[in-house]
């Protein structure tokens, strides 16, 4: 039997990395990163606008860690508000992903006024495990017995990842913190030698996957490598994931800090990339949808209803003529308007006194990045 990896004790921040191995990657990745920063500069009301990926990222980072609920039924399930057509096993997994999605809305805020730091992680962790799996894990605050990575129900002997011990857990997480301030090098790979201690540490019972990749944009945000914190990198980790835990269990077992950064730096190059393309799309579809309402509409309401769409790209009707932006016989005459023309996708039509679930549907191809809809 293989005994397990154990953490790399007294080994971060690593003493020394192969820049010669990185400095190629690091400016492809700085590049992308740049373009992906000026295109969200273009965007108005990027929270709003970019809200779709916001929520798909919650989704793909969540299904690393093994849930399977899809971006459209994440939606239509806060759209419809009741669970009669769900089963108990995929309405957990949409509500981790609401989760991780509040608890990123939440660090947000918190950035405003305080640093990146242990308050923060142990805040968003509390929301992140509130009444899902895993909520009786002690949410918000260190694990105090050791934890480790293996298949489900095995013993510590054969997990493939033993963590730091309980008991220097408190000392590891203090240098984690430090290291966030410092000056380094370059700070995307400072990010990624952030981002590989987080897992490593595993500081929380559970969840600690998921808030480690959150963690990316929070960083990048707050170190104004982009000006919103709407950086989206797990689908890179979720369609590479046998990579991404071996390039992480490579640190502690071979020293190897080096591979990983470099995995690390593809992976912002690829999703820069890729998240440039798709914020492109959704704000020319907004220009295109914005014509399109103000013309079929001629409505002085129409720009509040563009942006209730795109901030809920599938949606209950009566939300939409309850919508205090909007006067309910305007919103419903919008509506029908919409679907008139083919720009809202009935999903289910109103029976009795459940309403009719529409779906903005060019919106969420864009963010699902295929024709799902």
């Amino acid at each position: 039997m293989n005994q397990p990896v154990t953490y790399h004790y007294g080994k971060f921040p690593p003493a020394k990395i192969l820049w010669e191995k990185l400095i190629p990657l690091i400016g492809p990745a700085s590049a992308a990163l740049a373009r992906y920063d000026g295109t969200l500069a273009a965007v108005p009301n990027s929270a709003i606008l970019l809200s779709p990926l916001t929520t798909q990222e919650a989704v793909l980072s969540s299904r690393i860690e093994g849930t399977q609920a899809t971006m459209g039924e994440v939606l239509e399930y806060e759209a419809k508000g009741d669970t009669r057509d769900i089963t108990p096993e995929r309405k957990a997994d949409i509500n981790e992903v609401l989760n991780y999605r509040q608890a990123m809305w939440h660090s947000i805020e918190l950035l405003k006024e305080l640093p990146l730091c242990q308050r923060i992680i142990k805040e968003a962790h509390r929301i992140l495990m509130a009444g899902v799996r895993g909520h009786g894990k002690s949410p918000g605050e260190y694990r105090k017995i050791p934890n480790w990575i293996g298949p489900a129900g095995c013993s510590i002997e054969e997990a493939r990842f033993v963590p730091i011990s309980a008991d220097q857990l408190q000392r590891g997480v203090d240098t984690w913190e430090r290291y966030v301030h410092e000056d380094a090098p370059d700070r995307l790979v400072q990010l990624a030698l952030l981002h590989a201690e987080f897992e490593a540490l595993h500081p929380f019972l559970d969840g600690n996957g998921r808030l480690g990749r959150m963690c990316v944009p929070l960083f990048m945000y707050k170190h104004r490598l982009i000006q919103s914190p709407m950086f989206y990198i797990s689908a890179y980790f979720e369609s590479n994931r046998d990579e991404y835990y071996e390039r992480l269990l490579a640190i502690s077992r071979d020293d190897n800090w080096t591979d990983w950064c470099a995995f690390f730096l593809r992976a912002v190059t690829a999703q820069a990339i890729d998240n440039q393309a798709k914020a492109s799309d959704i704000l020319k579809l907004y220009e295109e949808k914005k014509a399109q309402l103000v013309a079929l509409t001629h409505s002085q309401y129409a720009i509040h209803a563009l942006d209730f769409l795109f901030s809920r790209p599938i949606f209950a009707a009566t939300d939409f003529s309850n919508s205090k932006n909007i006067p309910s016989p305007t919103a419903k005459r919008i509506i029908a308007i919409l679907r008139d023309n083919s720009i809202l996708k009935v999903l289910r039509e109103a029976s009795g006194r459940r309403p009719a679930i529409y779906a903005l549907w060019e919106l969420l191809n864009i963010a699902e990045g295929k024709t799902v809809f």
